[in-house]
């Protein structure tokens, strides 16, 4: 086997391993109550800053997160918009320069989308929609900015001070 061969195995190995330990972590919140709500909890989020070393684990990450969004309450709409809010959250995180603006799109991301998805639940598309979604903003993007911004960042700087991201082939950064 050549190297050539070598490195798309492990890109997909890597992309693998994140929908698998995202789909477990999001089972776990999901069995605490803590997955699917105004107020998300699912310490899954903060593997949403994985592209920022590793590209490919947003595309992971997304089939992670279709398998848990397939427990939601909010149905259909949810495993479809909120799993695309992951997937656009993380090809926007393999973008950044940094860790801590890493944690921006997961956080913008889901507060937006997945805000909608619940309001639309609560609300229909009425004019209480608006409202529901100011509030549903604010409740999902504050979660998920403890969830990216504490262990989402501090995951990212272990794998980087330990030497695993080097080891596991993540791309090269000039800042961290």
């Amino acid at each position: 086997m050549t190297t050539q061969n070598r490195f798309p195995v492990r890109r997909l190995a890597l992309a693998a391993a994140a929908a698998a330990m995202y789909t477990a972590l999001s089972y776990v919140a999901y069995t605490l109550n803590l997955a699917f709500a105004p107020v998300q909890f699912r310490l899954s989020e903060a593997l949403t800053l994985l592209p920022f070393l590793f590209p490919e684990t947003a595309w992971g990450l997304f089939v992670g997160c279709i398998l848990t969004n397939l427990l939601s309450q909010y149905g259909v709409v949810d495993i479809v918009f909120g799993s695309l809010a992951t997937l656009l959250a993380g090809l926007w995180t393999a973008r950044c320069k940094s860790r801590w603006t890493a944690a921006i799109p997961p956080v913008v991301c889901n507060a937006l989308i997945v805000g909608a998805v619940i309001s639309y639940a609560e609300a229909g598309l009425g004019r209480s929609f608006w409202a529901a979604w100011g509030i549903n903003i604010l409740s999902v993007g504050g979660s998920e900015a403890v969830l990216c911004f504490l262990p989402g960042v501090l995951l990212v700087s272990a794998l980087q001070k330990s030497g695993a991201a080097r080891r596991l082939g993540a791309r090269t950064l000039k800042t961290a």
